[in-house]
């Protein structure tokens, strides 16, 4: 089932499967927003703004704006 980054929810992983890079910012793809890299929603902040990921074992915190142009295949 393909979702966006976005649509995850606390706890809950995925694999990307592909990334929009004209609205994803260089630093994100050289920190692994890649696709084929696992990716899991650690935390949500007090105003659903940022995400805190954990991707393939690099901590980052994105924009949900951003986040919606990272689409992944969940993991059940």
């Amino acid at each position: 089932m393909q979702l966006t980054l976005a649509q995850l929810k606390r706890g809950e992983q995925g694999i990307i499967t592909d990334v929009s890079s004209i609205h994803i910012p260089l630093k994100l793809l050289e920190m692994g927003c890649l696709p084929g890299n696992n990716v899991e929603l650690l935390q949500v902040a007090p105003f659903k703004d940022p995400l805190y990921l954990n991707v393939n074992g690099t901590h980052l915190a994105i924009r949900k704006e951003t986040a919606a142009h990272i689409l992944i295949e969940k993991i059940a």
